[in-house]
Order: structure tokens, then C-alpha cells, then sequence
């Protein structure tokens, strides 16, 4: 569910064989070997709660995170999938699984007590909190974004060893790129005389986009508008229809693969805060404006972010076009969110965390020959 787990996979992808060029990796989804029934109530009850009652799931988030024993369901469903994937593991015979998702996280957990030649097992956290839903004691490592995370996990009963404080992965091309401002935006078409901010939904297509539009005409300094609807073409369509609407310049766009020259071209990011995206927001040094983070792990994510102050957050509509007016014609503003951004953004963390897999896979192959 959400297209950063995967990003964050590709990232590590891409590391691993640049560590080693003859690197084999394959990238799965774990819910296809789950319970059909199960994950379509899993991803499609996500999407409707988060939409429709959203303080439903922040009450479940809450309640399972303080939670310490795994429920009969969690259990069975953990079972149930590890089951599905052995023959799968038994074909491809990795020396490491890697989750960027809980749920891998704790199917996988439970392949290594079912069956005694798992394979060792890495978790990477996608998010800038730590859920109890991610712990596992049987797992050989994990990367986490923040020492409060590390910390969490330690309290939690995991060895200290175990944790790389590594960040979230990114593609790297997400570091501050060498090309003039004023080239790049001639080579996206993008205005040069205009702040331009860019706005996105995440991978879900969650979130009030043609609203944030509308509601930047009351911004008055001469701005421009960025919009990566994504793969939502419902998303889409509103978004073309608000952009008629304003009276500032709009550029719409679908999914594109480089979302990275579009950060480096912009003065400010307006988004959903999903681990990923304020990840790769970080590593390109774009201040951050905030609005309607998911409840559960997004609403701590906005926590992290604004203590950092490399973002802010809107926590109503009416405020979006005050904040972000300030974020872009604030110059002192400006610099302190772009220097919070570079302190804490981590541009080489599938390169970290590609080095820590290597490493175990290393391992296994020494105790095998």
C-alpha cells in the first residue's frame, strides 16, 4: 500500500548493485502471498477508514502500538503468508530478505521460527517513528531514520547491534544537484522570474490537492505551481479542472520518474507527510509545508519534521497560503528550513543500507562454503 515502500526497495536495488555489479535482486509483494480475502480488507479498509474515519485508525494505530504480545489474527496472518512464500524462497534462495513494510517484516519473522534454513532477514523503516508492529526478535538487522527510533527499539528488546541508524532510503539523485536553478527550470519549463512550489499526494492519491490550489490564489507574492497528480487519473482530472481556476501559473503532471530535478527546481514542497517523499525532500534540501498527514505514522512524522524545522505544518486549509507565503519570501526563513534539511537529510542511506545486506549476505555465504 503506497508507493514509497517500493521506492524505498528500488533505492536499495540500485545500491546493492552498485556494490556489486553482479548483485540478483527482486523486488516482491508480499500481500500477494497473503490471504486474498485478508489483503483486500487490509488495503482496502486502510483507504476507506483514513478517508472516512480517520480517528478510527489513529485509535487502532494507538492501541496496537502500545501493544506487547502479537494478536491471534496478526499471528495467523504472519503463518499464513510465510507458508505461501516458501516456495517462493526455496526457488529464488536469497541470502537476504529485505522489508521496507511491516508486514513482510512479520510474515517473515514468522518463516524463520517455521523453517530452519531462512534466510537472514533486514527490516527497513519507512517512516520517522517506529511501530511495535516492526519489532521482532528473531530478525539479524534493521535501519532506522533517527536515534529516538534506535532507542525505541532498544527499549523494545532488540540488541543495539542490530540497528543501523542509516535514515530512510532514497534515490541519490535526490542530492543537491550541480545544474544552475535558472538551466534546470529552462529545461522542464518551468517560469524563472516566479517561487514556484511543488505539490503532491503521495503514491495513494490521498489528499486535497485542487483545494490547496484554489486556495493559493490569496497567496501574493508572484508564484507557480508544480502538481505530480500521480498514477490517479480521477486525481488528475480535479487537479486540471482547479488549475483553470487560478490565476497563477499550474503545471500538471502525472507520474514521472524524476521527481527529483523537479525538487531541485523549486522553492518549497507542499505535500502529505508520507516517510518517503519528506525523505526525498530532506535529501534535496526543499523546505516543507505540511497538510493533512494520515493519522498514525504520518502525524508522527510531522512531529519529527517540525522539531527538525525543516518543515511546517498547516493544520487548516486557511493557513496554507500564510505559511507558505512565509516559507517563500521569508529569505531568513527560507535558509533555516534548507539548512535543517541538510543537517538532517540522509541523500545516502540505500547506499548504508545496501552495505549493511552485503554484509550479511557475505556472512551466510562464509558459513556456507
Amino acid at each position: 500500500m503506497g508507493a514509497g515502500h517500493l521506492s524505498a526497495a528500488n533505492a536499495v536495488c540500485v545500491a546493492l548493485r552498485e556494490i556489486d555489479p553482479g548483485a540478483r535482486t527482486h523486488v516482491v509483494d508480499s500481500y500477494k502471498y497473503a490471504a486474498r480475502m485478508m489483503s483486500r480488507v487490509v488495503s482496502d479498509g486502510y483507504l476507506q477508514m483514513v478517508k472516512t474515519i480517520p480517528q478510527m485508525y489513529r485509535y487502532i494505530y494507538d492501541r496496537a502500538e502500545r501493544a506487547t504480545e502479537v494478536g491471534p489474527f496478526r499471528t495467523w496472518a504472519h503463518q499464513f503468508t510465510a507458508q505461501n512464500l516458501r516456495p517462493l524462497i526455496e526457488r529464488e534462495r536469497p541470502d537476504v530478505v529485505v522489508c521496507t513494510h511491516a508486514f513482510p517484516s512479520g510474515a517473515m519473522a514468522e518463516y524463520k521460527r517455521i523453517y530452519d534454513d531462512a534466510p537472514p532477514v533486514v527490516g527497513i523503516v519507512t517512516d520517522y517513528a517506529v511501530h511495535a508492529f516492526w519489532i521482532h526478535d528473531n530478525i539479524e538487522g534493521y535501519c532506522v531514520a533517527t536515534e529516538a527510533m534506535r532507542d525505541i527499539m532498544v527499549a523494545r528488546g532488540i540488541a543495539p547491534e542490530r540497528i543501523q541508524v542509516s535514515g530512510i532510503p532514497v534515490d541519490p539523485r535526490f542530492a543537491p544537484s550541480e545544474e544552475p536553478l535558472a538551466a534546470l527550470r529552462e529545461r522542464l519549463g518551468l517560469p524563472a522570474d516566479r517561487k514556484i512550489a511543488l505539490m503532491m499526494a503521495g503514491g495513494l492519491g490521498i489528499g486535497p490537492l485542487e483545494r490547496m490550489l484554489r486556495s493559493l490564489d490569496e497567496v501574493a507574492a508572484p508564484i507557480a505551481a508544480v502538481v505530480i497528480a500521480g498514477r490517479n487519473a480521477k486525481m488528475e482530472r480535479r487537479v486540471l479542472a482547479a488549475a483553470e481556476a487560478v490565476r497563477y501559473p499550474v503545471r500538471v503532471l502525472r507520474f514521472v520518474e524524476n521527481v527529483y530535478d523537479y525538487m531541485h527546481a523549486v522553492d518549497a514542497f507542499l505535500t502529505k507527510p508520507g516517510g518517503l517523499s519528506t525523505a526525498e525532500a530532506l535529501a534535496a534540501r526543499v523546505p516543507m509545508l505540511l497538510y493533512k498527514p494520515l493519522p498514525g505514522q504520518e502525524e508522527r512524522n510531522v512531529r519529527v519534521l517540525t522539531e527538525w524545522g525543516s518543515a511546517v505544518r498547516a493544520r487548516s486549509l486557511d493557513r496554507v497560503p500564510e505559511l507558505l507565503s512565509r516559507v517563500l519570501t521569508d529569505s531568513a526563513m527560507h535558509e533555516r528550513m534548507t539548512e535543517a534539511a541538510r543537517r538532517f537529510g540522509r541523500p545516502n542511506a540505500a547506499r548504508d543500507a545496501a552495505a549493511l545486506i552485503a554484509g550479511l549476505a557475505a556472512q551466510r555465504t562464509e558459513v556456507s562454503a
